[in-house]
């Protein structure tokens, strides 16, 4: 019988999608114990922090076992699938995570030619569109005397594989929320009975372990003078059957994290404006029965883009970085142009690469599969990196404006307001006209109040004189 210490036996690891991600969400498996796998098969679905992403195997074999089950948060480099490239039939194994191996004397060491690792790499590139390829050529014996090569002992060979001759201590099933419940209570994992299914530590079980120690009084040291007695913290209390607890994680996690990085790194300071945009309204009227706008997404921010990227060419010291570690403000020749999108996984921010230089329907080509692709999920996290200025349209909401957040790395955001029918002054009477308010937040590092707001009237501008776009681009 075949064990998983042997050395047909091969680990997959949750590999580095090489943007910079330390864990990802496994979402769902394609297969299961007992299953023949082939080079390059997706084996499952993962969430990063960005993007929802297919993993392929990266040899041929024969499942063994499932390390984790669906929905856990697994760190970069950690095994998650066994798979026995031997090419002999394997029974199935459970899929919760495997107990430590039995100790065998004489372990055989895995062939050269079966490691993973790319030569000068420490790196796995086990993801396919990814990494370095992992060379196919056997290497021949080299000649000459024998070199003797130390070995790291057991217990670390252990450690560093996962299995070996030393007994290894399985790592509790819990998610995020219940590990910090666990620290603030200082209850070990280790120590608690799991209930959940797969051998997952509920809240319950922590609350449960924590009661008897809670109940049991500390021990009163006798002191020369009287000691006022610190009152115990007492644990948090949650009526589970009127609230409900959300993981934070996968985007929204990221999203957290981003926006209190900016917040508190960037000054933001943010500028308002209110335009008539009625002329704007009937441009985007005629540009739908335009034959060379047929089939794509027109609309207001459409036009909102096309002012924004006109109003960067007339003052391109917007569109610019800070760079904290060299002290040096980063100007940016392109417009990598953000476009906040609200989908089922959280706020995304995929940019079009280069705007400034799409014509029209270019640019409203690209918003329109932009926008789809995010709101389908499959926006991929390259698509999300290299922004440069972002806008929010929360006048789809029937919001009138906001004071956006910036995109971390970025100098720049633009929240575009709904479009209302109000009173306006126009040609000296008062008329019922289409208005927009727009505001304009931007780091005031590298962007003072004069750059600003020349870039804010400039889109304004435009927007409620379109013809502009003619005469200034």
């Amino acid at each position: 019988m075949t064990t998983m210490t042997e050395a047909s036996v091969r680990e997959f690891k949750m590999p580095d999608v090489g943007e910079g991600l330390t864990e990802a969400e496994i979402l769902k498996w394609y297969v299961q114990p007992g299953d023949t796998v082939t080079d390059g098969q997706v084996v499952c679905e993962v969430e990063t922090a960005k993007a929802a992403v297919e993993l392929p195997i990266p040899y041929d074999g024969v499942v063994r076992e499932l390390r984790f089950p669906e929905g856990t948060t697994v760190d970069v480099g950690t095994p998650i699938i066994a798979v026995d490239v031997s090419g002999g039939a394997a029974p199935a194994a459970p899929t919760a995570p495997a107990a430590a191996a039995a100790p065998a004397e004489k372990r055989p060491e895995p062939p050269e030619a079966e490691q993973p690792k790319a030569e000068g790499s420490g790196r796995q590139p086990v993801l396919v569109g990814y990494g370095v390829a992992a060379s196919s050529t056997k290497r021949r014996p080299r000649k000459g005397p024998e070199v003797a090569v130390p070995q790291a002992s057991a217990e670390v060979q252990s450690e560093l594989n996962g299995h070996g001759t030393a007994a290894v201590k399985p790592r509790p099933l819990a998610k995020p929320p219940v590990r910090k419940l666990a620290k603030d209570l200082g209850v070990d994992l280790a120590t608690v009975t799991p209930s959940g299914p797969d051998g997952i530590i509920t809240r319950e079980d922590v609350h449960a372990a924590a009661a008897p120690t809670a109940a049991v009084p500390e021990p009163v040291t006798a002191a020369p003078a009287p000691v006022p007695a610190v009152a115990p913290v007492a644990a948090p209390t949650y009526d589970s059957a009127r609230e409900t607890r959300v993981p934070v994680k996968g985007v929204r996690k990221a999203t957290a994290q981003a926006m209190v990085g900016s917040a508190f790194t960037a000054p933001h300071v943010t500028e308002f404006v209110t335009v008539d945009v009625t002329r704007t309204i009937k441009l985007v009227e005629e540009l739908k029965q335009d034959k060379d706008m047929q089939g794509l997404r027109v609309n207001p921010l459409l036009l909102v883009a096309k002012a924004l990227l006109v109003a960067i060419r007339r003052n391109p010291e917007i569109n610019a970085s800070w760079d904290e570690a060299n002290q040096e403000i980063v100007l940016k020749h392109y417009v990598n142009l953000g476009i906040a999108a609200a989908t089922p996984r959280g706020l995304l921010v995929p940019n079009i690469k280069d705007a400034h230089a799409k014509t029209l329907p270019e640019l409203a080509e690209a918003l329109g599969e932009l926008v789809s692709t995010a709101r389908e999920g499959k926006t991929s996290p390259a698509a999300m990196q290299g922004g440069t200025v972002t806008i929010t349209n929360v006048g789809v909401f029937g919001v009138d404006t906001g004071t956006p957040i910036l995109n971390p790395g970025e100098s720049a955001i633009l929240a575009v307001g709904a479009i209302k029918l109000q009173p306006w002054v126009h040609k000296g009477k008062v008329k019922p006209r289409q208005v927009m308010t727009l505001a304009l937040s931007f780091d005031h590092r590298l962007v003072d109040g004069e750059l600003g707001s020349k870039v804010l009237a400039d889109v304004a501008a435009v927007l409620e004189q379109p013809k502009r776009l003619m005469t200034w681009v």
